[in-house]
């Protein structure tokens, strides 16, 4: 083992608010029953009142989580002081949402920020206008084995970094998520997204991209499968190769991160997404060059416990602890901009090949 290489103590979290501001929830559903409330819960933030439009929804979520208030509109929910409000609704209604909101509040929306960069663009606006603190859920980074890889990288435990392989081939019951069927643009916006955002805050903002997202015979969604070049230059490869319908049986599905600098390496397995969403326990591996591999222990997993950190760096910052949004919506503006070229890479021609 190198000397003065040492992986132990990595950063896992980030730290809690000293003192929390209640929560209004918009919108009730799944991913708020299965990893915004748990994950409120685990960490003792109050949950002041949840909305939807649907009002039976509303209602069985707060029963089902002992939540007393169920606010009847927009404006009940815009009426609520000194809260945190967490947007959980489609994209397509971020912007009548935030509109509805009074000015300066604190604001988590969830991801994606619109469906395209235009809408993106149209939201940050809003949201300069009203002067919020707003951030994205761009909740992997918050995972705790995503924390502690880059807390090995702020460590220098890895070095330059050269390679970063994102590779899933495994089944994802794409079933649970029937409002993206209408969706001209489906796996990179709605899933990949989360990978290209991480990378953003890994190895920085790449020059260019090359990508292409496609279609599944039989299946009722536009594109489920992707592959991507990342450009970061002549040294540094970073690919995507993403595959949610390798339905041959666990042996051989994969979910994980390959991540090589010159002096150390990380792979980390996204165990949430093998037998989704049950899951697996996720691991994180870390090794100096030429070894020897140790694993990692996780304190906690992708969900619920991102959900506590993206949650709890917003709180921060509304009340001064924190002097940085880490996906703030100004931020996050720059993965969506690069969903948007990889989007624009998969309409553009490859190179020919000659023919003689």
């Amino acid at each position: 083992m190198s000397t003065g290489w040492n992986a132990s103590g990595l950063r896992q979290r980030h730290p809690l608010p000293s003192a929390a501001r209640p929560i209004v929830i918009i919108g009730t559903g799944g991913i708020v029953n299965d990893a915004h409330l748990p994950a409120y819960r685990k960490a003792g933030f109050a949950v002041a009142g949840i909305f939807d439009v649907n009002p039976d929804k509303a209602r069985a979520t707060a029963r089902r989580w002992g939540i007393e208030r169920v606010y009847r509109s927009l404006e009940e929910v815009a009426a609520v002081e000194g809260c945190v409000f967490d947007i959980a609704a489609p994209p397509a209604a971020h912007r009548t949402i935030l509109t509805a909101l009074p000015p300066a509040a604190a604001v988590l929306i969830q991801k994606p920020l619109g469906l395209d960069l235009a809408q993106a663009t149209d939201i940050r606006a809003v949201c300069r206008e009203r002067r919020f603190a707003a951030a994205v859920n761009f909740q992997l980074r918050f995972a705790p084995m995503m924390e502690a890889v880059a807390a090995a990288q702020e460590r220098g435990l890895l070095g330059r970094l050269i390679d970063i392989e994102v590779h899933l081939s495994l089944v994802t019951p794409w079933g649970l998520f029937p409002h993206l069927i209408a969706n001209p643009r489906v796996e990179i916006v709605s899933h990949s997204i989360h990978y290209l955002d991480t990378l953003r805050a890994l190895a920085g903002e790449p020059a260019g991209v090359l990508a292409r997202t496609y279609h599944y015979p039989g299946s009722a969604l536009a594109q489920t499968r992707t592959s991507a070049i990342l450009d970061y230059g002549p040294e540094c490869r970073v690919t995507l190769s993403i595959n949610h319908h390798h339905d041959f049986g666990r042996r051989f599905q994969d979910a994980a991160f390959r991540i090589q600098g010159e002096h150390g390496a990380a792979v980390v397995k996204l165990g949430l997404l093998l037998e989704y969403p049950r899951g697996e326990p996720d691991e994180l591996w870390i090794a100096p060059r030429g070894g020897p591999w140790q694993a990692v222990p996780l304190e906690g997993a992708w969900f619920p416990d991102a959900f506590i950190g993206t949650m709890s760096n917003v709180q921060r910052f509304a009340s001064g602890e924190d002097q940085v949004l880490r996906t703030s919506v100004e931020d996050a503006w720059h993965t969506m901009a690069l969903v948007e070229a990889c989007y624009r890479s998969n309409e553009a021609p490859a190179t020919p090949v000659p023919q003689s």
